[in-house]
C-alpha cells in the first residue's frame, strides 16, 4: 500500500493552492481529482462566462455607441464561432495554469480518478488502497436542480451553467429560474446573443442581499435590454411543449405560464460529498451535505476540507485561500484563520455590481451606522465614457467613521472594489479617503466623492476638490 504525508481529494482552486503548499515544504503528497482539472472556475464558471460577457460587452458597445460623428456596425456575429473561442481559452488556461504548474511540482504526485475514505487514514483511489497521515477535501460543489414537479418529463430541456457552456448553437429562448449572480449573468449573455429571456425570480427582487438601490437600478438595466424580470414567482409544476418546456407559476398571486426552448436552473450549488465514504471518518456534514469545519478549516481530527464544498462563500479566489491556509494548518500545525470580513463579491454583468464589507441592514444590526449614495452622473470619467449609469454606495460607523463597507453599481466595478477592499481591512475612515489623493478622470475618483458626501452635496462640488 502506497503511503502519503498529505492527500488532496479535489483538483480546483483549493486543492492546486494546498499542493502549491505542500510542495514548496517538501512534503510527500498525493491529488486525487476526477474530471477536468483545475475545477469549476476555469472549466465552467469564471473563465468561460467573462469571455462571453466581455464579447457581447463590445458587441453592445459597438451598436450602442453614444460619441457624435461615429458610427459603427458588426458586420459578423456568429455565436457558434464565440462558443468555440471560449473553448479554445478555457483548454489553454488549463494546460498553463494546471497542467504544467502541476507537473513542475516534484513532491505531488497525480490521479485521475475516485477517491473513497476507509478510515481516517485510509483510502480507495480507483480501487487501490492508499495510507495518509493529513488529508484535504477539496472536491467542490455542483449545479443544484430543484425537485419541482414535473422537472423529470423535462429533463432533456434543462440547462445548468455546465451545459448552457456547451452549447453548439445560441437558444431562441431561455428561462432562467433564479436572480443571483450566475442567473443574472447568463441571463445578460443570452440576451445580448439574441435569445428571448425570461427570468424568474423567488424573492421581490434580484440580488435580494444586495443593497437595495443597487439591485433595483440593475434590474431596471437588464429589463432596458430585454431580459423580462418576474420577481416574487412561486413555481408549481414544469411541463413540455412541442419544442421546449413550461413553467406554471404564480407571480404576486396570479397564475401565469412562461414557455421557452430551455430552462436554465441557477439555484444554488450542492456539495460533491456523496460516495467520499466520509461516514468511515470523523468528518461531519450539515443538512445540505457541506462538510463542517472549525475557524481554521479542520473537518476532522487529521483531515481538513476547503473551498466550496465547506459551503458559502463560494468563490475560487475564497476557494484558493481556504485550500493554501487549511494546508498550512494541516501541514505545519498552525491555527490560522480567514477573515471574512473583507471577501469582496462581483456579479459580472454589464455594469457590474460588487461589494466588500458591510450592508447597510447588516451594520445596523450591529452598531449605529450611516449611508450615503452617489450617482455615477457625478464621476466625470462615466459622463466620458457614457458609462453613467450605476451607484455607489458606502456604510459607516456613525460614531467613529470608520468605512463598513462599499457597494458599486458601474462599469468596471470589479477592478474599483480593490480599493475598497484595503479601505475596509485596514478600517479606514471617511477622513482617511478624502485625504488621499485619487487620479482625475477616473470611475475609481467615486469612491473618493462618496466619502465626500457625508461632507457635502458632490453635484455642487467642482470635478477636482480637495
Amino acid at each position: 500500500m502506497d503511503e502519503y504525508d498529505f492527500l488532496i481529494i479535489g483538483g480546483g482552486a483549493a486543492g492546486f493552492a494546498a499542493a502549491l503548499k505542500a510542495d514548496g515544504l517538501g512534503v510527500k503528497t498525493l491529488m486525487v481529482n476526477h474530471g477536468p482539472i483545475g475545477g469549476t472556475c476555469v472549466n465552467v464558471g469564471c473563465v468561460p462566462t467573462k469571455y462571453l460577457l466581455t464579447a457581447l460587452g463590445l458587441k453592445k458597445k459597438a451598436l450602442m455607441n453614444h460619441y457624435p460623428g461615429l458610427s459603427f456596425k458588426v458586420d459578423e456575429f456568429d455565436f457558434s464561432k464565440l462558443l468555440k473561442g471560449k473553448n479554445d481559452l478555457v483548454k489553454k488556461l488549463r494546460r498553463e495554469k494546471y497542467e504544467k504548474v502541476l507537473g513542475s511540482l516534484e513532491n505531488v504526485d497525480y490521479i485521475n480518478g475516485f477517491a473513497k475514505f476507509k478510515s481516517n487514514h485510509e483510502v480507495l483511489v480507483n480501487g487501490e488502497k492508499v495510507g495518509f497521515k493529513r488529508a484535504l477535501i477539496a472536491t467542490g460543489a455542483k449545479a443544484k436542480i430543484l425537485p419541482i414537479k414535473g422537472v423529470e418529463e423535462v429533463r432533456e430541456r434543462i440547462l445548468t451553467h455546465v451545459e448552457a457552456l456547451e452549447l453548439g448553437e445560441l437558444p431562441e429562448s431561455v428561462i432562467i429560474i433564479g436572480g443571483r449572480t450566475q442567473a443574472l449573468e447568463f441571463a445578460q449573455i443570452f440576451a445580448r446573443a439574441g435569445a428571448e429571456v425570461t427570468l424568474l425570480q423567488r424573492s421581490v427582487r434580484i440580488m435580494p442581499q444586495a443593497e437595495p438601490e443597487l439591485a433595483i437600478e440593475l434590474e431596471n438595466i437588464l429589463s432596458e435590454e430585454g431580459v423580462d424580470v418576474a420577481t416574487s414567482v412561486k413555481i408549481n409544476s414544469l411541463g413540455r411543449t412541442e419544442d421546449g418546456v413550461k413553467v406554471h407559476a404564480e407571480v404576486m398571486g396570479r397564475v401565469k405560464v412562461f414557455e421557452g426552448q430551455y430552462l436554465f436552473f441557477a439555484t444554488g450549488r450542492e456539495p460533491n460529498t456523496p460516495d467520499l465514504g466520509l461516514e468511515n471518518t470523523d468528518v461531519k456534514t450539515n443538512e445540505k451535505g457541506f462538510v463542517v469545519v472549525d475557524k481554521t478549516l479542520r473537518a476532522g481530527e487529521n483531515i481538513y476540507a476547503a473551498g466550496d464544498v465547506v459551503g458559502e462563500p463560494m468563490l475560487e479566489t475564497v476557494a484558493a485561500k481556504e485550500g493554501f491556509t487549511a494546508a498550512t494548518n494541516a501541514l505545519e500545525d498552525r491555527n490560522i484563520e480567514l477573515d471574512y470580513r473583507i471577501v469582496p463579491r462581483v456579479v459580472f454583468t454589464d455594469p457590474q455590481l460588487a461589494s466588500v464589507g458591510l450592508t447597510d441592514g447588516e451594520a445596523q444590526k450591529l452598531t449605529k451606522c450611516l449611508c450615503s449614495t452617489v450617482e455615477f452622473s457625478n464621476v466625470p470619467k462615466a459622463l466620458i465614457t457614457g458609462e453613467e449609469r450605476g451607484l455607489i454606495k458606502m456604510v459607516i460607523n456613525a460614531e467613529t467613521k470608520e468605512i463598513l463597507g462599499v457597494h458599486i453599481l458601474a462599469h468596471n466595478a470589479a477592478e474599483m472594489i480593490h480599493e475598497a477592499v484595503m479601505i475596509v481591512r485596514n478600517r479606514m475612515t471617511v477622513g482617511d479617503v478624502v485625504d488621499t489623493l485619487h487620479v482625475f478622470p477616473t470611475m475609481s475618483e467615486a469612491i473618493k466623492l462618496v466619502a465626500l458626501s457625508f461632507k457635502g452635496d458632490v453635484s455642487k462640488m467642482p470635478c477636482c476638490v480637495m
